[in-house]
């Protein structure tokens, strides 16, 4: 029998409901209110305030671009060249962990060699000119636009399989239609046995878009300007090693909240398709046209600090990878590692066993890795400086989403262990921030 997602919430049911149906409908407009104002407000949030104000809800079905053509070219064949090569690069096989109903699924873990073939593969065309990038910018609206409608109906498919076709007993719907739109009806969605369909829409569509879209306004400023300013290199480097740290890391990534508990709805799998490509690049997005030059020494400073912090994110994960690859025994920071012996129950009511890591910089905080990550994106952030609020936009929401995600972390934890994830915490008692939060 399916299991069916869990009901109980981090939050009120009241503030649950008003939360969903406010991104829900929020969200979309917000893409494209974002896209316009870098674009063609300048950045300033204040120059499209009174333009809305002047013009009223006309004036924002006005700036709304309808999907062409073109748009919906560029989607279909992006897609279906990260489809094709997830399904045939050649790559190790990796499990995941074990999900509440005692699965464990299977990955083909080609990340980074499909990350090295659609840089190349995407520069090569511009650099040959058999296709330029300035294109992707200049109808990014259009494809923002598409994205969004597109992505929608794609979800909606995802409720539908959900219900008539799981691929899975990790599926099953909580009786109400909102959360399993939002939420997502199945952990683990496939199509056929091989083509994973989160590993598809976080990995393959979102995180490479970030890359592609990096490289894409580093290429559209190149073309204004002939050059390209030290700011927009030190943002497009930072997000490029951001990018590469995550497909290096990307089977861990598979054992993290996003794949392993989050199930395939509008959160993640809309997130992905869309909020990834729009927000998530945005401080680029604005350099494009608000070139900054740096000079040599700050630049350097900034990009040291930058590559620092995702070093860092990147070592917290490999530690904890580690530890759990060898069952505690390893080393480190040179010595064997603290950890608490943890045992739970799987819903179909066997016993498992957990080690928690206490040491590292696990020790420091229980999601230490959130601070680097949010200080990373910062760094490639602020070479925008701050003539605008707007580009630091994705660094506000990113220590929200990350605030929150540590929370529901805790709350899932707490009920999986119990009296053990209480003993953690009274051996690591601060949740994000060591001796603050």
């Amino acid at each position: 029998m399916a299991a069916a997602p869990e009901t109980k919430t981090v939050h009120s049911p009241a503030l649950t409901y008003f939360s969903m149906l406010s991104l829900l409908s929020l969200c979309p407009p917000f893409v494209i209110l974002l896209w316009y104002t870098m674009v063609n407000a300048d950045g300033s949030v204040a120059q499209t305030w009174n333009y809305l104000k002047q013009h009223g809800l006309q004036g924002f079905i006005d700036i709304w671009p309808r999907p062409t053509a073109i748009a919906w070219k560029i989607i279909f064949v992006y897609g279906a060249f990260e489809a094709a090569l997830q399904l045939l690069l050649p790559g190790k096989r990796v499990e995941g962990p074990i999900s509440p109903t005692g699965n464990r699924p299977v990955y083909k873990a080609n990340g980074m060699a499909a990350y090295f073939v659609t840089l190349v593969t995407y520069i090569s065309l511009w650099w040959f000119e058999i296709f330029n990038p300035t294109v992707v910018y200049d109808h990014l609206g259009e494809i923002y636009s598409a994205l969004i409608f597109g992505s929608l109906i794609f979800c909606v498919f995802l409720y539908i399989k959900g219900h008539v076709a799981p691929s899975s007993t990790d599926s099953g719907s909580s009786g109400n239609f909102i959360i399993d739109f939002y939420w997502g009806m199945e952990l683990y969605p496939r199509i056929g046995k091989n083509f994973d369909i989160k590993v598809f829409t976080n990995c393959r569509f979102g995180m490479m878009s970030w890359a592609v879209l990096a490289v894409t306004y580093c290429i559209k400023q190149y073309e204004l300007n002939g050059k390209v300013s030290d700011s927009m290199l030190v943002n497009t480097t930072l997000m490029l090693v951001y990018v590469t740290k995550f497909f290096w890391w990307e089977a861990g990534y598979w054992n993290t909240m996003d794949i392993a508990h989050d199930r395939a709805g509008f959160y993640i799998c809309w997130g992905c398709l869309v909020w990834v490509p729009s927000v998530y690049t945005s401080p680029g997005m604005y350099l494009v046209n608000h070139p900054v030059n740096l000079g040599m020494q700050l630049a350097l400073y900034i990009l040291v600090a930058g590559v620092l912090c995702i070093y860092i994110n990147y070592d917290c994960d490999r530690q904890r990878q580690e530890f759990r690859r060898t069952n505690g025994k390893c080393k480190i920071w040179g010595k064997a590692p603290s950890k608490i012996e943890a045992t739970y129950t799987t819903t179909s009511g066997e016993t498992k066993t957990s080690f928690l890591l206490t040491s590292g910089w696990w020790g420091l905080a229980r999601h230490f890795h959130y601070v680097p990550e949010i200080l990373a994106a910062f760094f490639w952030t602020v070479p925008a400086l701050f003539n605008h609020f707007l580009p630091y936009f994705y660094v506000v929401f990113l220590t929200i989403l990350l605030f929150d995600r540590a929370k529901r972390d805790d709350d899932r934890c707490r009920s999986k262990y119990g009296k053990y994830w209480k003993l953690y915490c009274n051996k690591v008692p601060y949740k994000i921030v060591p001796g603050i939060y």
